[in-house]
């Protein structure tokens, strides 16, 4: 596992451990080594952690449209990326060509039979690269897992790295 993808698999057991039906958390991931450097006194919450990257979760976003909750966000210099944790809900790929044309498509998404929730991490670096993993929420005869992907989120992903600019 990458040093990005431990980082996103750390941030989502973290909103793991709160549980689901949670509004999107959103945290700085900041050099571990540069985070002790200039807080020594960390070292004790850190526990001799040898992760590269370590989270800090942010203050909560503010209700209405992630997309335009994003494009308001700017990190500090010594900010090394970032990551998101939000829950969505996903259908089959055969979902879409079934939906009507006149259909509101996340009304359709909830009312969908096969509908499944998931909660989608996605974490980027200043230098680009991106991590992405989704938790299926258990239910009945199905486990929750945490499945880690490429590319799972692509427009995430950007406005994310838009965030780092």
């Amino acid at each position: 596992m990458s040093p990005l993808e431990t980082a996103l698999a750390d941030v989502e057991r973290h909103a793991d451990a709160a549980g689901w039906d949670r509004p999107p958390q959103l945290f700085a991931l900041v050099e571990t080594t540069q985070l002790l450097d200039s807080q020594p006194h960390l070292a004790a919450q850190l526990g001799g952690s040898a992760a590269t990257y370590t989270p800090v979760e942010q203050e909560a976003i503010p209700d209405g449209p992630l997309d335009e909750a994003l494009a308001q966000i700017a990190w500090p210099e010594g900010v090394a990326g970032c990551a998101l944790v939000h829950e969505v809900l996903v259908l089959p790929p055969s979902a879409e060509a079934e939906r009507p044309v006149t259909a509101d498509p996340e009304q359709y998404a909830r009312e969908h039979a096969d509908r499944r929730e998931v909660r989608l991490a996605v974490a980027v670096l200043t230098d680009g690269s991106s991590a992405s993993a989704v938790r299926l929420r258990a239910t009945a005869g199905r486990a929750e897992e945490l499945l880690f992907g490429t590319d799972l989120a692509p427009n995430l992903a950007e406005a994310l790295l838009a965030t780092l600019r």
